[in-house]
């Protein structure tokens, strides 16, 4: 049986063929008047496989999307904390900037775990892709140039492409962004970037971590060029190995070119949808203005229910055993790989999060993961092919996996139809 591969293997060039070819124009020609922007609009190739899988009818073990496990959500304290707010908690408009109750909750919370939240800097989003939809439409024009590891989260890349940017694609190696090549390239293209797009911690899709002595190169690249850093960071508290490294609020308190982007998603549950950002006080009328624009205001009753889990503790507690369990889940998988695969891939080795990045190598160099994804597909596994995580469809000989979302035996599971997947199509090349 064959699989479409467009929605999710679509380059940005093809999605944007696909989404304006026979709209643009005038309604005299039949056409739709579509503004300029619409070429920009180039959606999300990750989010696509969410409805392609949900159309598959065969047992599919899903390492695809990048998502919490939903065995370990914590129900019987959501359920609790529902109980409890439910009284107390309004149903109509709230402030915008958000409910004080959260807003004290994550500052209080913050004071406690070393990260500086002043109310002040605090807007309450819906979700994290708000906050970056926030950063890049107060801070990109048309046409500038906006930094972004390679591969990289191509929401956050779809976002800054929304508003007109001209991506400047920086590779990405065990310690994170390439500094040193960022630096190199800006060089190269005689233009200083408006915003550097970055995923310090964890990145999504590597898996990896930007060191110490980059994130100090980083802000003082930032502050030589007038950059903005976008800091996206909803892995950070999800280390289970390793040391701590400080986060750039915390490098350069109150930095007022660091905009941080912070979700409850990876923490609790993505359906919340509640976020906070964390940025200069003077952005601050302007947020609001750009957010009242959107939605008037996050939900209220799950920016309520979320206060009462981290004032309760419970939002701590979940975490230890996240940590714990997602430690055990990324050993199963990183064991499998080795085991099924062997000298054929290179992975990546992350200290926390929820992905690992596979390179095809040796007998596999030849592979190309857009067709490996139709097979394994085929075979009952689900992946996200390289090319979906770059805006320019770099990364042909690699591919992503979430080891949250499955338990070991379920992993060891996929993995093993992923290797007869990697079978046949080594086979056919």
């Amino acid at each position: 049986m064959s699989y479409p591969l467009d929605p999710i293997l679509t380059t940005v060039a093809g999605l944007r063929s696909r989404l304006t070819d026979g709209l643009s124009g005038t309604v005299e020609e039949g056409r739709l008047p579509l503004a300029r922007r619409a070429d920009g609009l180039v959606g999300s190739v990750i989010d696509s496989s969410t409805s392609l899988l949900a159309a598959q009818s065969h047992d599919v073990v899903r390492f695809a999307m990048g998502a919490p496990a939903p065995d370990l959500t914590p129900w019987e304290a959501l359920r609790d904390a529902a109980v409890r707010v439910w009284d107390s908690s309004s149903f109509t408009y709230g402030a915008t900037e958000g409910e004080p109750a959260l807003v004290d909750a994550v500052v209080s919370r913050g004071r406690e775990t070393g990260s500086p939240w002043r109310p002040e800097r605090m807007v309450v989003t819906s979700g994290g892709m708000q906050g970056l939809d926030l950063a890049f439409k107060l801070f990109v024009d048309p046409g500038d140039v906006v930094v972004v590891e390679s591969p990289t989260y191509t929401n956050g890349s779809a976002t800054a492409l929304s508003y007109g940017a001209a991506l400047l694609e920086v590779p990405v190696d065990a310690d994170g962004m390439d500094v040193d090549a960022l630096e190199r390239l800006v060089a190269e293209v005689g233009r200083e970037p408006k915003v550097v797009y970055t995923i310090p911690t964890f990145q999504n899709p590597s898996g990896v971590t930007l060191s110490l002595e980059r994130r100090e190169r980083l802000l003082e690249l930032a502050h030589r060029w007038e950059s903005i850093i976008v800091d996206d960071d909803p892995y950070g508290e999800l280390r289970f190995a390793g040391e701590d490294i400080p986060s750039f609020d915390q490098l350069s308190a109150g930095d007022p070119q660091v905009f941080s982007v912070r979700t409850f998603s990876k923490m609790l549950a993505p359906g919340l949808r509640v976020g906070w950002v964390d940025a200069d006080p003077r952005l601050h009328p302007l947020i609001i203005a750009a957010k009242q624009a959107m939605d008037t205001c996050t939900n209220v009753p799950n920016q309520h229910l979320a206060a009462e889990l981290v004032r309760s503790g419970e939002l701590d507690r979940h975490l230890e055993r996240l940590r714990g369990e997602y430690r055990v889940r990324k050993e199963a998988m990183t064991e499998a790989l080795t085991s099924h695969l062997g000298d054929g891939v290179r992975v990546t080795d992350p200290e926390g999060g929820i992905f690992l990045w596979v390179t095809l190598v040796g007998p596999n160099a030849g592979i190309d993961s857009r067709r490996l994804f139709e097979t394994a597909l085929a075979e009952g596994v689900a992946i996200i092919p390289g090319p979906a995580l770059s805006p320019s469809g770099r990364f042909a000989d690699a591919f992503r996996l979430c080891f949250a979302s499955t338990d070991p035996d379920s992993t060891r599971t996929g993995v093993e139809r992923l290797a007869a997947a990697v079978e046949r199509e080594r086979s056919s090349t």
